[in-house]
């Protein structure tokens, strides 16, 4: 080694007025002042730190040596390059997790091939040789450990079994002796001190648990005994040795991360962070920056919370560092820009306070120093000129730091409520008939009455006490938020029916508890449809959607959207059951995240259509692939296979709850085209209309299909194209103006649209065409008969399919002429071009038009409610008439 030169580099002595560990190592250890002249300019890598355990020529004997000094030249290079300004935080953390990776995993080779070669290679019962894995947790897990940490670790093997020999012993005996080597190594404080403090209290059962745990023993222990402190710990399990963390992760990540959004989490780490507030309170802990009042911990539990409830579902939050998880919860819109601006500036101002605290000493400490000349060294180390300068910006951090925390995690419901005698009250009903009454409901008996229905009612009667606790605080502020609504009785009824919908499932109880704003939201959308209401009941864990602030300002990339499920779907193959309710959990939020704009008054009825008909052309499209793939000896990798929409997906025009006509074709001569192809298209039909936990994606029908319900499930491109020339009825030709390539292989889908331009311009004798048109109108009116006094919007003669028909015959009777016409451009693109041809009178056309857009907006006000398409027939008095002056003039 090289003695320490006369003079330290400029760094190194700079860094000694802020440290007497260092002073003291450089005085203790004359060759590392070199070493550290020689490193400090630059950060180090892996290859840095195992070439210096290379030029010691580790064995068992020089092990702990060896392992010592590669800490202290770390150790000092890490602060030398910290004080003077050149490493930021994540390099210092970084170097220091290098540190304990490479130290760990030499220790453990080293003692592997020790015990190997006593007892033999550890093997499984089928004589597979197993691991020894060591799990990283906390700061460690996160490469995010600091200059004086200990480090937690976990000890795991996968199966059980016995050693090959010599001596032979059971691999749990094997795996202990491996654990307890590895920890002496680097916990044994020796003449050349120590590399970590271990601490293995992580492990299943603490320090009453045994100190090695295979696969097996791992998962029984989260089934039965796993605790919710626990699973916020094992956020931050990282494998540090072994190849099969994979299997490890399968095990670990379900007792972790839930598959529906767990807000019940916020509740449980608000307990947990409640025990440790007391205990920092009892030992006077003010002054910690990590456990104190916003220290660090609160920062890492705000990550970690939001990883607990929605980690399951959304699998890039399962990542480990704190600063990482911030940048993506603001990119999700559940933290602000502003709040993770000011999380992330806390942590890394805490974590250097905390890094100059250690350095003084090689303390692991987070306390401030009472000492004035240690509160002015550590002010100098963190730039200020004076102590109170340093406290004065510490205190603004953990300011911002126990703001947002308490937004997350104080209780909204603690305080109690104005109306919570109401709800405790509920039998009286004269006393909440009267309160009903103050708060404005039109029906206060009403009200009250069903009230003391719920309250009385089985259902409540048997919650269990944790279901209830978060149960009654939200009656009162159901009643509440119903209050101001334009009919407080039926918001109050709806918002009682998605109570009751969700009351077995706390985590959503939670959400409503932990965020009254949604709430309120929520009372605002059931109170503006019927509709809305009982889709939520349907799918509460749409409720989550209503918490995003951006939800009325954001547009969807819809071919983003399109790419990043295909992206998750990928990532769960083969799971067909989850790749199904992930689909339909993902069509679910984004119809709610419109149905939230429409109701708020921001869409129109045609780009609120164009939307949903673009959702479910992307659905349709993502079913095909998925079921095509899990079609056992497909004879290619990519279906030569198309979805075809009719109807009101064909024409987009898609409503919230309208079916999809569809039919299948396919264009491969293979022999076996046909039967893969048919078996193709039922699983995409069972794909897309399947109920499954998540619900259903769509009703869909297949009557369209050459020959209808007799036909085949899927015919051939060609075939299709001779049914159409040669056997398919009027009306089928009708359909087939609203027709459109949906899904699937887009070359099929261009030779489609030549055939039905081939099939729509045939020249047709309009005469013939005309009776066959009002035939077949004459046969939908015998079958919807619609009572006198009330007009309906699609049936009554002057609606919705008048016009449709409208449309369709002058398509059909003058497209070989105007190949214009063909376009699938929807009706009301298609009267004013009609006009431009002269076909009909201009003046007509855009009357016509204007109608036609006004009853599709009052038929989706209307189903929004669950009301039918009727209406007073004087509110649409003009347009009808316009709508029969028209078809008078094409259709006599």
């Amino acid at each position: 080694m090289s003695e320490q030169p006369d003079t330290l580099h400029p760094l190194v002595a700079a860094a000694t007025a802020h440290s007497r560990f260092l002073r003291r190592q450089l005085d203790s250890r004359p060759w590392l002042a070199a070493r550290l002249a020689a490193s400090v300019d630059a950060p180090l890598d892996a290859t840095a730190l195992r070439d210096f355990l290379r030029a010691e020529h580790v064995d068992d004997s020089t092990l702990k040596p060896a392992l010592r000094r590669l800490r202290a030249w770390i150790i000092g290079h890490v602060m030398v390059r910290d004080l003077a300004g050149l490493a930021s935080l994540t390099e210092v953390t970084e170097t220091m997790t290098l540190l304990a990776d490479i130290a760990v995993e030499t220790t453990v080779d080293l003692h592997r091939a020790a015990l190997v070669a006593r007892h033999g290679q550890p093997v499984s019962a089928d004589g597979r040789e197993q691991e020894f894995i060591v799990l990283g947790m906390g700061k460690l897990g996160g490469r995010e450990l600091n200059v004086s940490s200990d480090i937690d670790l976990i000890f795991v093997y996968p199966e059980d079994g016995s050693t090959a020999g010599p001596k032979i012993i059971d691999n749990y005996e094997f795996f202990t002796k491996l654990g307890r080597a590895v920890i002496q190594a680097l916990n044994d404080l020796t003449g050349d001190g120590q590399v970590f403090r271990v601490d293995m209290r992580l492990r299943p059962n603490g320090d009453s648990g045994p100190l090695v745990a295979s696969f097996d023993m791992l998962e029984n222990y989260f089934i039965t005994q796993g605790r919710e402190w626990e699973r916020y710990a094992w956020i931050k399990a990282r494998v540090m040795t072994g190849i099969r963390g994979a299997e490890l992760a399968a095990i670990v990540r379900p007792f972790i991360f839930r598959k529906y959004l767990d807000f019940g989490a916020i509740n449980a780490m608000r307990e947990l962070h409640a025990q440790i507030r007391q205990e920092v309170a009892r030992k006077d802990m003010a002054n910690n920056v990590k456990l104190g009042p916003g220290g660090i911990r609160e920062i890492e539990f705000i990550a970690q919370v939001f990883q607990l409830i929605r980690g399951g579902r959304d699998k890039a939050l399962q990542i480990k560092p704190t600063l990482a998880v911030l940048g993506l919860l603001v990119e999700r819109g559940i933290l602000s820009r502003e709040t993770g601006r000011e999380l992330a500036a806390a942590y890394d101002f805490l974590r250097r306070v905390e890094h100059r605290l250690q350095y003084l000493d090689d303390a692991q400490t987070h306390t401030l120093p009472g000492n004035p000349d240690d509160q002015a060294r550590l002010a100098r180390s963190m730039g200020f000129t004076h102590y109170e300068a340093l406290l004065e910006e510490l205190d603004d951090h953990r300011a911002h730091v126990g703001r947002h925390f308490n937004a997350v995690f104080a209780d909204p419901t603690g305080k109690g409520h104005d109306l919570d005698t109401l709800w405790s009250s509920a039998g009286d009903e004269a006393l909440t008939t009267a309160e009903f009454t103050r708060l404005g409901y039109p029906d206060p008996a009403a009200a009250a009455r069903r009230l003391a229905t719920l309250r009385a009612g089985i259902r409540y009667q048997q919650m269990p006490p944790s279901i209830r606790s978060r149960f009654d605080p939200l009656i009162p502020r159901v009643v509440e938020a119903a209050a101001p609504t334009p009919d407080a009785n039926a918001t109050f009824e709806r918002l009682l029916d998605l109570l009751d919908a969700i009351s077995k499932r706390g985590a959503y109880l939670a959400l409503l508890q932990q965020y009254p704003q949604t709430l309120e939201k929520v009372a605002q959308i059931v109170s503006a449809s019927a509709w809305a209401a009982q889709f939520l009941n349907r799918h509460p864990i749409l409720l989550d959607e209503a918490i995003d602030p951006r939800i009325l300002e954001e547009e969807l990339d819809l071919g983003e959207f399109h790419r990043e499920l295909a992206r998750q779907l990928d990532e769960i193959e083969p799971d067909m059951e989850r790749q199904m309710d992930l689909m339909r959990e993902q069509h679910h939020a984004q119809v709610f995240r419109l149905l939230t704009k429409d109701i708020a008054g921001h869409l129109t009825v045609e780009r609120h259509a164009d939307f949903l008909s673009a959702l479910a052309d992307i659905m349709v499209d993502l079913a095909v692939t998925m079921c095509w793939r899990k079609i056992r000896n497909r004879h290619r990798d990519d279906p030569r296979f198309a979805v075809l929409a009719y109807g009101k997906l064909g024409g987009k025009e898609l409503g919230y709850a309208s079916d999809l006509d569809i039919v299948f074709v396919y264009d491969d001569d293979a022999p076996e085209s046909a039967e893969l192809y048919t078996r193709l298209s039922q699983r995409t039909n069972t794909w897309l209309s399947a109920q499954t936990p998540a619900g259903s994606l769509f009703e869909t029908d297949l009557r369209l299909r050459p020959n209808g319900d007799s036909g085949l499930m899927v015919v051939s491109l060609d075939a299709f194209r001779q049914y159409q020339l040669e056997n398919a009825w009027v009306w089928e030709h009708q359909a087939l103006t609203r027709a459109r390539f949906c899904a699937g292989d887009r070359a099929i889908g261009r030779k489609f649209e030549a055939i039905r331009v081939e099939v729509l311009r045939q020249p047709r004798d309009l005469a013939k065409l005309r009776d066959e048109v009002i035939a077949m109108r004459q046969r939908m009116v015998d079958a919807h008969p619609v009572r006198a006094g009330v007009f309906d919007l699609k049936h009554s003669r002057g609606g919705l399919i008048d016009v449709e028909f409208i449309v369709q015959y002058l398509v059909l009777g003058y497209a070989h002429t105007h190949p214009g016409l063909t376009g699938n451009l929807g009706n009301i693109a298609l009267l004013p071009m009609a006009a431009e041809l002269g076909l009909i009178p201009p003046d007509a056309a855009t009357a016509v038009a204007d109608t036609y857009r006004e009853y599709r907006r009052l038929q989706h006000a209307l189903r929004l409610n669950n009301q039918a398409p009727r209406v007073d027939p004087a509110l649409v008095a003009e347009g009808a008439a316009a709508v029969r002056d028209l078809w008078a003039q094409v259709l006599g």
